[in-house]
């Protein structure tokens, strides 16, 4: 049986559901995601682990945001996903021009890399559509015995090794976007703070 870990880039996954279905937001619940992917490979697998990479907000520039980011990566890790977040970078400019992720492609790839030579796993599906990532699948694909297969929504922008249909894709649909999409509100200040 394949042990498989899914890798989430966050923000671009989200973001592609916004794009690709007009959704409001593109909140997911990454382990049902992770658990529908592997549900649809062709071998027998089991899902060993799903882990989100994303940036988290200052609490002391944006405090609202924080305690949601801090809120919803606490329902994720009680359902053991594993989260590697990095503290989003604010220009001199902001709020005027918005704050940014820094690092997180690095750690998914890095993270990528690591499992994949360690032979911890035996495929790793990477949900993104972020060309950042690509050397790194590149090396795992060419260099590793890890399997590696790549998610996106339909409608958005799929990965490819040089022009290739390389590695295999998943496309999720819309009916798959709502089936696990998260409508949880984090920014509501009812909700018990972390």
């Amino acid at each position: 049986m394949d042990r498989v870990a899914v890798f989430f880039d966050y923000q671009n996954v989200a973001g592609w559901a916004q794009r690709c279905f007009s959704a409001a937001d593109g909140h997911i619940w990454p382990k049902a995601t992770a658990e529908l992917l592997v549900s649809r490979r062709r071998r027998p697998s089991q899902l060993v682990d799903t882990r989100v990479y994303r940036g988290r907000p200052n609490p002391t520039r944006q405090a609202v945001s924080a305690r949601a980011n801090d809120r919803q990566t606490a329902d994720w890790e009680a359902t053991g996903v594993t989260v590697i977040r990095r503290n989003l970078q604010y220009p001199p400019q902001w709020p005027d021009v918005p704050a940014s992720e820094k690092g997180i492609d690095v750690a998914l790839a890095v993270d990528l890399v690591k499992h994949a030579m360690r032979g911890t796993i035996d495929v790793a599906i990477v949900f993104s559509s972020d060309k950042d990532i690509l050397p790194a699948i590149e090396l795992v694909y060419d260099e590793t015995p890890c399997h590696v297969e790549l998610a996106c929504w339909s409608g958005g922008r799929r990965l490819r090794i040089d022009d290739t249909q390389t590695p295999w894709g998943h496309f999720l649909n819309e009916a798959d976007f709502l089936h696990v999409q998260d409508p949880t509100n984090y920014a509501d200040p009812s909700l018990p703070s972390m």
